[in-house]
């Protein structure tokens, strides 16, 4: 089922103006040309219009659907092995997951089929029930635009905090959410473990200046061997990154990162080895030649 032709891009283009209108009633020849163009290939819109008529007769003449109910496709049976693979991961129950469907389903892979050698092992205790609740309470006050209530244990012992959050950012290297809110007028950044409780309260000012995220920039050079090119794209494809082709094999990667993830930045490039060199800032030259000098040391006898 997963390579079946109804999965193709004229099954997918056909279903979207179906589905078009039945939720309008009916659809124009203008908004199915726009359809195709952007869904199928450029041929499609020399005949699909007028197939979808006069042909497959699934549509009357006024663009109306004589569908009683606008079409779905179904999962693959690898589309649902994979959706329980992720329902294995202990952050998706955070997200309050419906596993309707999944019960008898085999999952596609086991997280114990993957060995992660560059991560803290003290990440956040994602199965607490406390944490679960905490964390979909903020996802609760983001998605609201509402004032929460905190009971934080931090470095200065238990403080309560009524605070605006505007982003909750997890960070791969500690696997660890991060909740960045506005406390007094300044942005602070919170650990969620610490995060004891959490209370909603009321809708926060609409007309709040969010601060801007200040991100620096990194610009690499990288060798195309054994497919360093496809693992930094996969290692950084959380950040905002331009790449250009330099000549055979050989390109130049620019990232935009926020200064407080340097750290976890400078591990995964030195993760490359000389495949990759870090051409500017001078500082974060600087702090690449520093550890490899200390790891060098550290191997001397």
């Amino acid at each position: 089922m997963l390579f079946h032709e109804i999965y193709g891009k004229y099954y997918q283009t056909v279903t979207q103006i179906l589905q078009r209108a039945s939720e309008k009633g009916r659809i124009s020849r203008r908004e199915i040309h726009s359809i195709v163009a952007e869904h199928a290939f450029l041929e499609s819109g020399m005949y699909i219009p007028e197939a979808m008529i006069n042909s497959w007769f699934l549509l009357d003449k006024a663009g109306g659907s004589v569908l009683r109910n606008a079409p779905s496709v179904p999962l693959t049976t690898t589309e649902k092995r994979w959706m329980k693979a992720i329902l294995l991961d202990p952050r998706i129950q955070l997200f309050s997951p419906d596993e309707d469907g999944l019960e008898n389903v085999s999952p596609l892979f086991t997280p114990d089929m993957f060995f992660l050698f560059d991560r803290y092992e003290d990440g956040d205790p994602f199965d607490s029930p406390a944490y679960i609740q905490n964390f979909r309470l903020l996802l609760q006050a983001l998605v609201q635009n509402r004032k929460v209530k905190l009971q934080y244990s931090g470095s200065n012992g238990e403080q309560i905090h009524i605070c605006i959050p505007y982003r909750l950012e997890y960070s791969e290297k500690d696997d660890k959410f991060r909740l960045l809110a506005i406390l007094h007028n300044k942005p602070i950044v919170l650990n969620l473990a610490k995060l004891l409780t959490c209370e909603l309260l009321e809708p926060a000012d609409s007309l709040l200046k969010i601060p801007t995220q200040q991100k620096s920039k990194l610009v690499l050079e990288l060798q195309d061997y054994r497919n360093a090119l496809e693992r930094a794209m996969l290692h950084f494809s959380n950040l905002e990154k331009e790449t250009e082709r330099l000549g055979k094999g050989k390109y130049r990667i620019t990232l935009l990162y926020a200064p407080r993830d340097e750290r976890e930045l400078l591990i995964r490039i030195l993760s490359f080895g000389p495949l990759l060199k870090v051409v500017e800032p001078d500082s974060v030259v600087s702090q690449i030649k520093y550890r490899i000098e200390k790891q060098k040391n550290r191997q001397t006898p």
